[in-house]
C-alpha cells in the first residue's frame, strides 16, 4: 500500500551504546502513528534513519519513494524569504505558485514574501510543515514539531496537523513525550524502551477527540512508560 513503512530487526549503535535493538515496526498507508518513551529510547533515531540521514544500520526497512520530515525546531534559512523557503529544492515547476498553495493550506496565506526571523514560533513551525506537505510525501516524519511552542500555539498545531493529515492523507510517523498530544492524533500509540517496542496501543475513538474519552487508555499507556497516572496528573 503506498505510504507503508515495514521495519526488520533495525540495529543501530552509537560507539559501544545500542540505540535501536532489534527493532520490528509496520505502519499502513494513511495511518498516524504516535512514538512515545523516554528521552534516548531511539524514537528520534529511528525517525532519522527512516529519513534517509542515518544509512550505518543493521537489518532491513522499506519506505515509499517520497518521504518528509518536519523536525523541533523549523530550520529555515533566514537568508531566504519564506517562499524559498518553502519550495527549497523543488525542480520542475513554479515554486512561488506551489509554495503560496502551501503556505494558504498551513494558514499562512500573505507570508510568502517575509523573512524568516520576523516570524512567530508557532507560525515558524507552520513554514516547516508547509515546506514538508508541499513535497506531497506518501510517508510524514514528525520529530517533536510542537515540543518548543507555548501552550495554546501547540492546541492550534493539533487541529491544524490533524485537519491536513485527513486532507492528504499520508502515512505519519509522529514522534512526542506527550501522551495527551499522542493520543489526541494517533491511530495507533507505539511505546518505545531501550531501543525496542515494548507496548502497542489501537485509538480506537472518535474524531475530534476529547481527553475524558481516553482516561482508561492514558493510564495504560503512562503504565507502559512507568509513570503513575496520579503522578502525572
Amino acid at each position: 500500500m503506498a505510504g507503508a513503512v515495514r521495519i526488520r530487526g533495525l540495529v543501530k549503535d552509537f560507539g559501544s551504546r545500542r540505540v535501536l535493538s532489534g527493532l520490528d515496526l509496520d505502519v499502513s498507508g494513511g495511518e498516524f502513528v504516535a512514538l512515545l518513551g523516554r528521552s534516548g529510547c531511539g524514537k528520534s533515531t529511528l525517525l532519522r534513519i527512516l529519513a534517509g540521514l542515518d544509512p550505518d544500520v543493521e537489518g532491513t526497512f522499506e519506505v515509499p519513494e517520497r518521504v518528509s520530515v518536519a523536525f523541533q525546531q523549523p530550520r529555515l534559512l533566514p537568508w531566504r524569504r519564506v517562499w524559498r523557503n518553502v519550495s527549497l529544492g523543488l525542480r520542475g515547476v513554479d515554486g512561488r505558485a506551489v509554495a503560496e498553495r502551501a503556505l494558504a493550506e498551513v494558514r499562512l496565506a500573505g507570508h510568502a514574501d517575509a523573512w524568516p526571523l520576523t516570524l512567530s514560533g508557532g507560525e515558524a513551525q507552520r513554514v516547516s510543515l508547509a515546506r514538508a506537505l508541499v513535497r506531497e510525501p506518501e510517508l510524514l516524519l514528525l520529530d517533536e514539531p510542537f515540543g518548543a511552542l507555548d501552550a495554546l500555539t501547540r492546541l492550534a498545531m493539533h487541529h491544524l496537523v490533524e485537519q491536513l493529515w485527513r486532507e492528504h492523507r499520508p502515512a505519519v510517523l509522529f514522534v512526542t513525550h506527550d501522551v495527551d498530544e499522542a493520543l489526541l492524533l494517533a491511530d495507533r500509540v507505539v511505546v518505545m524502551d531501550e531501543g525496542r517496542i515494548v507496548a502497542e496501543h489501537r485509538v480506537d475513538l472518535p474524531r475530534p477527540r476529547r481527553r475524558a474519552a481516553f482516561a482508561d487508555l492514558r493510564s495504560r499507556v503512562l503504565s507502559n512508560l512507568g509513570v503513575d497516572d496520579v503522578e502525572a496528573a
